[in-house]
């Protein structure tokens, strides 16, 4: 049995993909449609962010990272939320499964749909003002684009 988010410590937690916690009358929680993806190899990251700048991308300042399996086209992913609030998702296809990121290769997609900037070949991310949402007590849709370099 997989213990609930409150038990869990506070960051990097490492969950598969559980359809079940988005069942009608759960949550919080995220039912996320990932689109876009332009093939079924690697590996599908979904990381869920408290939404503040303190942690947004940070480097293992996610609640929760998913790992799912890619699905050419569209993925649809449960992402538990540990309590009401705002949140920010990110996306990662890790088209060559070497569980790197290639910023020349892996597809990566942020909540709200915003664009990742690019100075110099680099990604540059978005702010978390602008990939924040807001979850509730039960479970919120959302829908995220995967763009590949």
């Amino acid at each position: 049995m997989t213990p609930s988010l409150s038990a869990q410590s506070g960051y990097a937690n490492v969950i598969s993909n559980n359809m079940s916690r988005c069942a009608p009358g759960k949550g919080p929680a995220v039912r996320l449609t990932i689109s876009g993806l332009r093939n079924g190899n690697g590996n599908l990251y979904v990381r869920t962010y408290k939404a503040t700048s303190r942690d947004w991308l940070k480097a293992k300042r996610y609640l929760t990272r998913v790992n799912a399996r890619p699905r050419k086209g569209t993925t649809v992913v449960c992402v538990p939320i540990p309590a009401e609030g705002n949140y920010a998702i990110a996306v990662q296809h890790d088209i060559n499964g070497n569980q790197k990121t290639d910023f020349t290769i892996d597809g990566g997609g942020i909540s709200n749909n915003v664009k990742i900037g690019r100075f110099l070949g680099i990604p540059r991310p978005p702010s978390v003002k602008k990939a924040a949402f807001r979850v509730g007590s039960g479970v919120r849709r959302l829908s995220i684009s995967v763009l590949y370099p």
